[in-house]
Parts: structure tokens; C-alpha cells; sequence
């Protein structure tokens, strides 16, 4: 039972190493994992002891400080469901995913949050902040009534068993649709996951990272810390509580890190920073991972030459906890620009629309099934009927596996730009705009036209220093794609919209750009 669960794994690991590393914050606090385990079950029989039940969905807005990994940690541990949202929501978004949660309890650090703690007390919410102080002292929480949980008879936590099916962390998908969907995750969706991407990727206790992703979203969630900590290896958070490009690389060496996983954006900027102000010395590093979005095979080439590390893109999304594909390391395979690699840990097939198995290089629908996958979205028996035919889950990606089991992705099925009944690929149009030497960022996508129903527009960054026009990018397109891939309009911008974790989302980018009365009508 103990490896099944997120819980037994984690007390697994604080037992065959207790006295390793386990939460840094250079130059301020370091935790061992021995420590982490009796913060995390102090603070979770002092959530139990204020009245949270099993299956109480506890909301947490904070900053990556160590703190909200305690606290995340803690509400597992109890069996209650724990909700870390962005803290930089809006009031009115706060109230919609506190809403939509049925939260029970808000939880933040000392400082608090303005637009959460007004968004419960509009719902009626009970909040509680969290601080700890030093390394040797407990976890404070404080009550809504005033009080705090060191106030309060702790109640030992014997009769809270976690159970593999146990439902431990709800997200809500950043997806292409308006409406996000509500994913529920269980300490088995959350064991396996962390279970596969430490296998994929060898991590062992003398491992190190650095988080410089959200952890209110699964990427840095599962893929830095939870697999981290799973592996008896250590995590370190930048003190400032986010990413910095400034700090990052003191960070990694103060921490001994040996791998750091990243969306594109920030891959980009690490570089961009390279490019200005590069460091003496760069720390020797096992790999570089990339995820969450698509990375151009010219990007990934000059993040290996630039940081002398093989840079592993993989693949995955919040219904399966994360990964579920990834190249591999140089000891385990090739590597393959452009590829998002192998499945790690779960069944993958590409199935076309009657749920028939599509062969090698052939593209259809990715699907797939295993442990780490969600059991179904909360409160959508419609989405559910959808994404769960033929009995696989549908990840709405298209794609195609090569003849050595390699992901190919085409690009998201309802962002595939369909230009008088040739489906285009905009990964496939990005990753040419960013062959050229002088464009930092660059997306493609689709908009309506009255001639072929959709017609493909483009955005371009130019680099720090560097004057591209509309004419040098159509030329550049012509000299690498098919004619009717070319974009017919470019966008010379400073600055591209994206979401709180760095995504670039095309919907988006193309309401931006494009005046919304001439918005794809829905269905398009």
C-alpha cells in the first residue's frame, strides 16, 4: 500500500533518508527530509484537530515558499483535498475557483492575499495563514477566529489512513476552452506520476533542483517537487518566491543542482540573459528538461551548445498528473529534436475517430491509459463521455509515433488551422520562425477568412537589437515551408500574451491580435 500512495512514497523516502536535504532556500533555511516529514504531519494533525474532514477541499494561495509545500503536503496527509490556485488571480477570479471548488478552508502565508481573503469572506470561507518561522520550529497556523492551531488539541492522526483512490489534489485545466474543467487527482494518480518521471530520468537522493515554476500548477508540482522529493533529492526555492533570471544560476550552484525543468519562456529568457550578461561559469548539469509547450528544434540546439547539457523534451498534461512522454536520457536512447520522446509509465496509442489503432507515422488522436490518469472531471458527465471513449482517455492532441515509439505531435485538434481543407500545423510553422537568427519568439495560429475559412497570421519577437519586418519573415517561411503555410500576416510585437505558468495558448494569442469581431465563430 505504501507505494501507492503520494503519502507512503514521500514517508518512504524521509525513512531511507532522513537526514539529506530536502527543501533549501539559499542562504535562508534548509529542511531535511527527516524534518519536512514532522513539519508535514505536526501541521496535518493540527488541520485535523481545527475540524478538516476527508475530503474537505482546502484552497491555498501562495508565493513558492516552503510554507505552501508544508501546507500542500499537510492537507494530504490528512485526506483532505488541497486547491493551490495563482495567487495573482483577481478577486472575481478567486470567487469563481473557490466557487467551483466548494472550498472549505483558504489558506496563505502571514502576509495574506487582498483578492482571495475578500473572495472568501464574499463566500463565506473561513481562512487561516501559515508561517514558519525557522527550520526548528513548528508550522503556525492561524484560525479564523484568532486563534491558532497551537491553541487547539492536536488530534493524532492514526485514524486518517490515505487510501490509493483517495482524491489529494483538484486543479482546473488551462485547456483552449473558456470554461476550465475541473480535474481531481488521487494519491495513486500522484504516486505514479511521480513514480515515472523519476524513472525516466534516473533521480536519485544526490540529486538537486531548482523550482522556477508555479506550484499551482502541475508541471512544477509533480515534475520538480513531488518527483524530487520521492527520490530522497532536494528541491531549493528562490527566496524572492518566483522565478528570477537574475538569481537563477547563483541558485543552482548554492544548491548543487544537477537539473532544472522549464517551459519554453523561460528556456528562452535564460538564454536571452545568456546572450547579455552570461555567467563565468555554468554548474555541470545531468539534463535540461522542457515541457508544457512546444520547443523548436533550433531553441533546443542552442540550449545544449550554450549549457553543455542534453535538453529532454517530454510531454504531458494535468489529466495524467503530468508526464506521459519524454525523450530519454543519452545513456537510455536517442534523443529527438522535435519529438516529445517515448511514453514513461502508461499505455499510448493513436487512435483515429472510430477508435481504431492508426500505424506508425500516420497521424490521429494521442490517447492513453494508466495509473497516473484521472478517473474523470469533476461535475461533467458530457467531457467525461468524450474523453474517455473507446476506453482511453483523449488527450485532444494530434499526433504520430515513429517506428522507434517516439510522439510526434501535430499540434491541439481544435488548433490545427484547417485553410481550405489542408490542416496545417502551427508547431510545425513555429518551430521555422524560430530558425531564423533574429526572431526571440514566435506562434502561429488561425483566423477566419472568407476565401478558405481560415487562414494562417503569425507573431514574431524580434531579438534585443534586431530589425525584422513583415517581408524578411514571409521570406524566411517561403524558403522553409509549402506555400500555402506560409502566414499571410505577421505581427511585429514586443511582447506575446501568455499564462500564468508562461504558456503561449494560440486562442489567445489570436483574440490579441485579431479584432474580436472577427473571432473564429465557436465550432470553427
Amino acid at each position: 500500500m505504501e507505494g501507492l500512495t503520494l503519502t507512503g512514497v514521500l514517508r518512504k523516502a524521509a525513512g531511507e533518508f532522513p537526514s539529506r536535504r530536502a527543501i533549501s532556500v539559499p542562504g535562508r533555511l534548509d529542511l531535511s527530509h527527516e524534518r519536512l516529514h514532522q513539519l508535514v504531519d505536526d501541521a496535518a494533525a493540527r488541520l485535523v484537530a481545527a475540524g478538516v474532514r476527508p475530503g474537505d477541499v482546502i484552497a491555498l494561495a501562495f508565493p513558492n515558499t516552503v510554507e505552501l509545500v508544508i501546507v500542500f503536503l499537510a492537507v494530504i496527509r490528512a485526506r483532505a483535498v488541497v486547491a493551490p490556485l495563482n495567487p495573482a488571480y483577481t478577486e472575481d477570479e478567486f470567487v469563481f475557483y473557490l466557487s467551483d471548488l466548494e472550498t472549505k478552508l483558504l489558506v496563505t502565508n502571514a502576509e495574506g492575499n487582498a483578492a482571495a481573503v475578500a473572495a472568501a469572506a464574499q463566500l463565506g470561507i473561513p481562512r487561516a495563514a501559515a508561517s514558519l518561522r525557522d527550520a526548528s520550529g513548528t508550522l503556525e497556523l492561524s484560525l479564523p477566529d484568532g486563534a491558532t492551531t497551537a491553541d487547539v488539541a492536536v488530534t493524532p492522526l492514526a485514524g486518517r489512513v490515505n487510501d490509493p483512490s483517495d482524491v489529494a489534489l483538484f486543479l482546473h485545466t488551462s485547456g483552449t476552452t473558456s470554461r476550465p474543467k475541473g480535474v481531481p487527482l488521487t494519491q495513486l494518480n500522484l504516486a505514479a506520476s511521480a513514480k515515472n518521471i523519476r524513472s525516466a530520468y534516473r533521480l536519485t537522493e544526490s540529486d538537486s533542483t531548482v523550482i522556477v515554476l508555479p506550484l499551482f500548477h502541475v508541471h512544477g508540482l509533480v515534475a520538480a517537487l513531488l518527483s524530487s522529493l520521492s527520490a530522497g533529492a532536494s528541491v531549493a526555492l528562490p527566496a524572492a518566491g518566483r522565478f528570477s533570471a537574475s538569481t537563477f544560476w547563483a541558485d543552482m550552484r548554492a544548491s548543487g543542482a544537477t537539473w532544472y525543468t522549464a517551459v519554453p519562456t523561460i528556456h528562452q529568457i535564460l538564454l536571452d540573459r545568456h546572450a547579455s550578461r552570461p555567467e563565468p561559469v555554468y554548474p555541470e548539469l545531468r539534463f535540461v528538461r522542457s515541457c508544457s509547450a512546444s520547443l523548436a528544434p533550433a531553441i533546443l540546439e542552442h540550449l545544449e551548445a550554450t549549457f553543455g547539457a542534453p535538453v529532454l523534451e517530454a510531454y504531458a498534461m494535468t489529466e495524467a498528473a503530468h508526464q506521459m512522454a519524454s525523450n530519454p536520457l543519452p545513456d537510455d536512447g536517442p534523443r529527438k529534436p522535435g519529438a516529445v520522446g517515448r511514453p514513461t509509465g502508461l499505455e499510448m496509442a493513436i487512435l483515429d475517430e472510430e477508435g481504431a489503432r492508426r500505424p506508425p507515422n500516420v497521424p490521429g488522436e494521442v490517447c492513453i491509459r494508466g495509473p497516473n490518469v484521472t478517473k474523470g472531471y469533476k461535475n461533467n458527465p458530457e467531457a467525461n463521455k468524450a474523453a474517455f471513449a473507446f476506453g482511453w482517455f483523449h488527450t485532444g492532441d494530434v499526433g504520430f509515433l515513429d517506428a522507434d515509439g517516439y510522439l510526434h505531435l501535430v499540434g491541439r485538434i481544435k488548433e490545427l488551422i484547417n485553410r481550405g481543407g489542408e490542416k496545417i500545423s502551427p508547431i510545425e510553422v513555429d518551430a521555422v520562425l524560430l530558425e531564423h537568427p533574429e526572431i526571440a519568439q514566435g506562434v502561429a495560429f488561425g483566423v477566419p477568412d472568407d476565401k478558405y475559412g481560415e487562414e494562417i497570421n503569425c507573431a514574431v519577437i524580434p531579438r534585443e537589437g534586431a530589425e525584422v519586418d513583415e517581408a524578411e519573415v514571409v521570406r524566411h517561411c517561403r524558403k522553409n515551408l509549402a506555400a500555402f503555410k506560409v502566414p499571410k500576416r505577421v505581427f511585429i510585437t514586443d511582447s506575446l500574451p501568455k499564462t500564468a505558468t508562461g504558456k503561449i495558448q494560440r486562442r489567445i494569442v489570436a483574440e490579441f491580435f485579431v479584432p474580436p469581431a472577427k473571432a473564429p465563430r465557436a465550432g470553427a
